[in-house]
């Protein structure tokens, strides 16, 4: 980050079959290898597969999973006096999107169904009723930033 400058940020194009800029970072996050082609795939069969399970609209699903993943305080270690503090800070809009694409993806890695695509739409359709590993990560996170409240005026 330059100190002097302002950075210009980028504008992601718009999603393949959506039209959806953050569907398009989804898909770039969940692409290993420069594979883009097989990222929609994936992308795309696991909002099949959320549709078919819940008989509403994936993309609804998709963007409540996202909203309930989202933080909104996070923890950041500050230096003072030679003891180092766990601070809690709110959380911008652009990094709470990275977190909770990060997040849902991670998790679904982690989960051990067979295929990814059946991973990432088991995920998603958990992280939409609150629940699974992703939405225990922002609980996590949130329980953290409560615990430290006492330390938040060491903000700057």
């Amino acid at each position: 980050m330059p100190r002097r400058h302002v950075v210009i940020k980028k504008v992601s194009r718009k999603g393949a079959e959506y039209g959806d800029p953050v569907i398009s970072r989804f898909i770039n996050i969940v692409m290993k290898d420069g594979k883009k082609s097989l990222a929609e795939k994936i992308f795309f069969g696991a909002m099949e597969k959320v549709s078919k399970k819940s008989g509403e609209d994936s993309l609804e699903i998709f963007k409540r999973a996202l909203d309930n993943i989202k933080p909104s305080l996070e923890v950041k270690s500050r230096r003072v006096g030679g003891s180092t503090y766990q601070i809690p800070v709110e959380v911008n809009y652009d990094r709470r999107m990275a977190l909770s694409i990060r997040w849902i993806i991670d998790s679904a890695r982690k989960r051990s169904e067979r295929g990814f695509v059946n991973r990432l739409a088991g995920e998603i359709m958990d992280a939409s009723s609150g629940s699974g590993a992703a939405w225990k990560k922002k609980e996590d996170t949130h329980k953290m930033a409560e615990a430290n409240k006492a330390f938040a005026h060491y903000r700057w």
